[in-house]
Order: structure tokens, then C-alpha cells, then sequence
């Protein structure tokens, strides 16, 4: 499976304008016979607590038909990050459509990022995501979320590949190299980790660190393209690793209950 992680420099709170770039990129990506490409956290406008202005009822998502026509336009499967309203609450989410522009899942991200007060704009999510295709069960988490290894063990006990979309700033860059590298190898699976760049409407900079890691926590080699990078994955590599080094089975999740 080849995939496509897209640093992306969007407009501050400009849906319009991102779309536009994240279409030359999915354009981009279809030549290069990619199979799924992803974007960062909250894709068409950066990470912002106006949800008055970002959010989108669930059943009319401008942006999620969007990408869905893209998706199946270009044949290619699409995860992005999007501001949407369910009833009264705001959730935070990831959303995940196939080749043929259908839904296959989706997150609200679970850990809302307290010290940038996101608890008091979004609700949290209650349920953790696991989406099936090309072979592959991908785990789905947004940023912060990184930071709490209980939902990656989670994740990882019916997942090969765990995704991050993130708005993680260049102060906290090393965080986010460490941490992805961690899950990578206390999980053994792969995990992706894809970072917006550019300055927002909040003056944070963020630079160019989308990474790859492979269960033994090493950095999967890309072709770079500017801000696209493509890797190709082998469902036989995962389970090679687990067959020869399965730590996994050794876990005592019911004492743990316990403690925690």
C-alpha cells in the first residue's frame, strides 16, 4: 500500500483556499498511484477554537462532500481533520473515506488539549476508531492524543497501523518526534504522524515533521515531493516482527485496570 502524508500550510480559517491547495495534492498524489493520502489536524483551517465559524453539522459537511467528490474523482482514499457539530456538542474529528468517496469511520479526538482550552470549546470523544482497507486495520488519533499511551495500547489491539493528524508546534517538535517513535515500538506497529507547517492566526510556527515508524521504531524511507512524502507499506513486514518478537502477548491488561 503506498501513503501519502501531506505537511500542509493552510490558510488561517479559510476552508475555500485550503481546499484548493488540498486538491492540487490529491491531484498530485493519483499520478503517483498513492492509495490513501493524509492531511493534519482541523486540514482547511488550522487548529482554532472558533468553532462558530469552523463548525459543520454531520449530515451537511460541506467539507466532507468535498473530499468525498475528490476521492472518488481521483480514486484514491482521503483522511482529514474537520470541525463537526453533533446536536449541540463540537467534536474535534478525524474522517476517513475510501476510494469510491464513502465514509468508512470516523474520531473525535478523545484528549482535548486543556492548556490551549480546547476542553471548553470541543466535547470529547468517547469511542476509539479502527478502519479497515487494503488489507490493513489503521487506529485513528489527532495530536495531543500522543501523549496518552493507554489509547495506542488500545488502539494496537486489532490495529497495524496507527495514524496521528496533528497541529504540533515547532517548541514542542521533540515531544512529538519521541513520542511517535515510542508507540511505534512499545505497540509494534507502524505509526504516522502528519504535522501541519507554516505560522497560524496565532503567531505559533510549526515546521516540516511528518514521520513514519515502523514497529522496531525505525523511520520509513519516503519519496519527497516538497510537502508530500509516499511510503510504501507491506502487511508481511508487520507480521514477520510479531511472529519473530510478539512483546504484545506478554501484556497484563486486567492487573493493569487495577492500577490505573
Amino acid at each position: 500500500m503506498k501513503i501519502a502524508s501531506i505537511s500542509l500550510n493552510p490558510f488561517w480559517q479559510d476552508k475555500k483556499s485550503s481546499f484548493d491547495l488540498c486538491h492540487k495534492y490529491i491531484k498530485q498524489a493519483s499520478k503517483k498511484s498513492v492509495d490513501l493520502i493524509i492531511f493534519p489536524e482541523m486540514t482547511l483551517t488550522g487548529f482554532s477554537n472558533n468553532v462558530k465559524l469552523l463548525a459543520e453539522e454531520k449530515d451537511n459537511s460541506s467539507s466532507i462532500l468535498k473530499f468525498s467528490k475528490l476521492s472518488k474523482k481521483f480514486k484514491i482514499a482521503i483522511v482529514f481533520g474537520v470541525v463537526i457539530k453533533i446536536k449541540s456538542k463540537i467534536y474535534n474529528q478525524c474522517v476517513f473515506i475510501n476510494k469510491e468517496g464513502k465514509i468508512l469511520g470516523d474520531y473525535s479526538k478523545i484528549h482535548s488539549f486543556s492548556y490551549a482550552q480546547e476542553d471548553k470549546y470541543f466535547a470529547s470523544g468517547k469511542k476509539i476508531s479502527i478502519i479497515s482497507f487494503n488489507d490493513f486495520k489503521i487506529g485513528l488519533s489527532i495530536c495531543y492524543d500522543l501523549r496518552f499511551p493507554e489509547l495506542y495500547s488500545a488502539l494496537a489491539k486489532k490495529s497495524d497501523i496507527i495514524i496521528n493528524i496533528a497541529s504540533w508546534p515547532k517548541k514542542r517538535i521533540n515531544h512529538w518526534r519521541t513520542l511517535l517513535k515510542a508507540r511505534a515500538i512499545e505497540n509494534q506497529l507502524y505509526v504516522i504522524g502528519v504535522n501541519r507547517t507554516g505560522i497560524d492566526g496565532n503567531k505559533l510556527k510549526y515546521n516540516e515533521s511528518s514521520l513514519f515508524y515502523n514497529a522496531l521504531g525505525k523511520k520509513i524511507k519516503s519519496e519527497n515531493f516538497s510537502k508530500m512524502k509516499i511510503y510504501t507499506l507491506l502487511k508481511k513486514d508487520i507480521l514477520e516482527y510479531e511472529n519473530n518478537f510478539n512483546a504484545k502477548k506478554d501484556r497484563k491488561i486486567e492487573l493493569y485496570k487495577t492500577i490505573i
